[in-house]
C-alpha cells in the first residue's frame, strides 16, 4: 500500500538522520550527553509517528462495497472517506476511511477501519488518557496536563482532561464488583473495615445541584414541569459570620478495608504509645489495604446516598474477604448514623470505637475542668485514658458527674463535661478496649484518618479547588484504584468493555 509504504519511508528518514546525527556528535566533540539525549528523544516521536501512521495505513480505507449486510442491516458506504482524529503520545494523526451507515444522514453504524484498529469512541487513544490521568491523579488537571506539554509536546486542554476523568469512570463501578483485590496468600487473620468523612470543596451546595438534576430528569421524562434553573443557580448570597468562609464543602465517606494480624497489648503499652510517642518496632503492619470514597449523587434518577453506598462497598468487601472463622472489626469514630449502618449491613462486625477520638475527647474535658498546659490537666488523661482501656467506661463516666458537682463548672465548661459524658454513655458497647487488647484486635482508625488526609485532601483541596459532584466522585474512583495499586487492570477492564460496546469484539 502507497500510504504505508511512505510512511515507513518516513520513519526510515528520520531514524538515518538520528544515525548521523550521533555520527556528527562522536566527531565534533561538542555536545553533552543530555543535549544529545534530548535530541534523539524529540527525533524519535517523529519516527514513531510515522510507524504508528504505517500500522494504520494497514488496515485499508475500509471500502466493502456501496452496500453491505452488517448484524442484520443493509447498511451504505460514505460518499467520501471520514477523518477520524486520533491523538497519541507521539502526536496526532488523521485516520481516513469510509463508514457504512442506513443512510446518508443516518449514524454511523460501521466503521470497518476503527474495528480492525481497535479504536477508542474518542479522540485521545487509550495510551494518552492512561498517561494524562496517571498525572492528573496525583496533581491538577492544569499540571497534568502541562507535564505531558513539556515532556512529550502532547497540547490536550485542561477541559479535555475533566471530560476524560469523568468518561473513564464510567466504568469505575463495574470494575469493583469484579475485582477482589487482594492477595489471598498474604492476606491475615483479623479483617478490619473502617469508615470516615472528609469535606470536598464544591462549587455548588448539594442540594442545589441535586435539585438542579432532578429537574432536568424530570423534565426529560414529561414527570413534572422543570424548575427556573436560574433562579437555582442564583440562590440568595448569605451573610457570613466573622471568620467564616465561604468554600462549601460536600462530605465524602472514605471507606477502608484491609487485614492485620494479632497484636496482644497492655492498657500501659497503649498509654506509652499514645501519650509518650513510644512506638512498638515489631507491630503488624496492615496487608491488602483498599480505600475508596463515596459521595452523595444523582444517578438514573435517584439519588445515591454517599453513606449508604459507601457501607453497601464496605459489606461487599466483608463477603469477599471475612469468613466466619475469622473476626469482623469496624472502626469508626463516635458519628451515630455511621453506627446505625454497621449495625444494619455488617452486624458480626465487632465495633471498636477509635481511641484516638476518645483521647480528643479526654483532653477537652481535662481542659475544661483544668485548664489547657497544666499538669492537672495531663494527669487526668493518663489516669482516664488508662481506666477506659481496662474496659471501665463507667467509672470515668462517674468521674466526670462528679466534677461536674464538685468543680463548680458553668456555661460552656460544664457543657463540654455533659458532651463527653452523653459521647461515653452513647457509645460504651464499642468501648470494651480491655477485651480488644486481650484479642489482639486493633484499636485506632490510623489507615482510615491517612485516607481521609492523603487520598482526599490532598487531591482534591489543592489550592483553589472547587469540584461539581459528578467530577469528584469521578476524582475519587480513579484515584483510589491507583492508591490501590490497580490502575493497570482498571485500565485492560476499561478498554475490554469500551471495545465490546463499540465493536463487539474482545480487546
Amino acid at each position: 500500500m502507497i500510504a504505508q509504504r511512505e510512511s515507513i519511508g518516513k520513519a526510515e528518514a528520520v531514524f538515518q538522520n538520528m544515525i548521523a546525527f550521533v555520527k556528527r556528535a562522536i566527531e565534533s566533540g561538542e555536545l553533552r550527553m543530555d543535549e544529545v539525549e534530548r535530541r534523539l528523544f524529540d527525533e524519535s516521536l517523529a519516527a514513531n509517528l510515522h510507524l504508528l501512521e504505517a500500522f494504520a495505513a494497514g488496515a485499508g480505507d475500509g471500502d466493502h462495497g456501496e452496500t453491505v449486510e452488517h448484524e442484520g442491516q443493509t447498511l451504505q458506504r460514505s460518499e467520501q472517506k471520514r477523518a477520524k482524529p486520533y491523538r497519541s503520545i507521539f502526536g496526532v494523526l488523521s485516520i481516513e476511511r469510509y463508514v457504512y451507515a442506513e443512510g446518508p444522514k443516518k449514524k454511523v453504524a460501521w466503521a470497518p477501519v476503527d474495528a480492525r484498529l481497535g479504536l477508542p469512541a474518542g479522540e485521545q487513544s487509550y495510551v494518552l488518557e492512561d498517561w494524562m490521568l496517571r498525572v492528573c491523579v496525583k496533581e491538577s488537571f492544569a499540571e497534568g496536563v502541562g507535564s505531558l506539554r513539556e515532556l512529550l509536546g502532547v497540547k490536550t486542554s485542561v477541559r479535555a482532561a475533566e471530560v476524560m476523568t469523568r468518561n473513564m469512570a464510567v466504568h469505575a463501578d463495574s470494575f469493583s464488583e469484579t475485582k477482589s483485590g487482594f492477595d489471598a496468600d498474604s492476606e491475615q487473620e483479623i479483617i478490619v473495615l473502617a469508615a470516615d468523612g472528609k469535606g470536598v470543596p464544591m462549587r455548588r451546595p448539594l442540594e442545589q445541584r441535586l435539585h438542579e438534576q432532578q429537574a432536568a430528569a424530570a423534565a426529560k421524562t414529561g414527570d413534572v414541569k422543570p424548575i427556573d434553573q436560574a433562579a437555582a443557580a442564583s440562590p440568595q448570597a448569605k451573610r457570613l459570620k466573622p471568620g467564616e468562609k465561604r468554600t462549601r464543602k460536600q462530605m465524602a465517606y472514605v471507606g477502608a478495608v484491609y487485614s492485620i494480624a494479632p497484636f496482644v497489648r497492655t492498657p500501659v503499652e497503649i498509654v506509652n504509645e499514645l501519650r509518650r510517642k513510644q512506638r512498638q518496632a515489631d507491630r503488624p503492619r496492615p496487608q491488602n489495604k483498599q480505600v475508596f470514597a463515596e459521595m452523595t449523587r444523582f444517578r438514573e434518577g435517584e439519588v445515591i446516598n454517599g453513606q449508604v453506598q459507601c457501607f453497601a462497598r464496605l459489606a461487599w468487601s466483608a463477603i469477599q474477604r471475612a469468613d466466619r472463622e475469622k473476626p469482623l472489626i469496624c472502626l469508626m469514630d463516635g458519628q451515630r448514623s455511621l453506627w446505625a449502618l454497621k449495625e444494619s449491613w455488617f452486624p458480626r462486625a465487632i465495633g471498636v470505637l477509635d481511641i484516638f477520638h476518645v483521647l480528643e475527647r479526654l483532653w477537652q474535658v481535662a481542659h475544661a475542668c483544668h485548664g489547657e498546659g497544666t499538669r492537672q490537666a495531663e494527669w487526668q488523661v493518663d489516669r482516664h485514658l488508662r481506666l477506659l482501656l481496662e474496659g471501665k467506661v463507667a467509672c470515668v463516666v462517674g468521674l466526670y458527674k462528679r466534677q461536674l458537682g464538685q468543680n463548680c463548672l458553668r456555661g460552656n465548661q460544664a457543657k463540654t463535661v455533659r458532651e463527653n459524658i452523653a459521647y461515653f454513655e452513647n457509645n460504651k458497647q464499642y468501648m470494651k478496649y480491655d477485651e480488644y487488647l486481650a484479642a489482639g484486635y486493633p484499636i485506632g482508625t490510623g489507615v482510615a484518618e491517612g485516607a481521609c488526609h492523603h487520598f482526599v485532601k490532598d487531591r482534591m483541596e489543592l489550592a483553589g479547588m472547587r469540584w461539581e459532584i459528578e467530577g469528584a466522585q469521578a476524582m475519587l474512583s480513579l484515584r483510589a484504584f491507583y492508591l490501590n495499586d490497580q490502575w493497570d487492570d482498571f485500565m485492560t477492564h476499561r478498554i475490554q468493555v469500551e471495545q465490546e460496546a463499540l465493536y463487539a469484539q474482545a480487546a
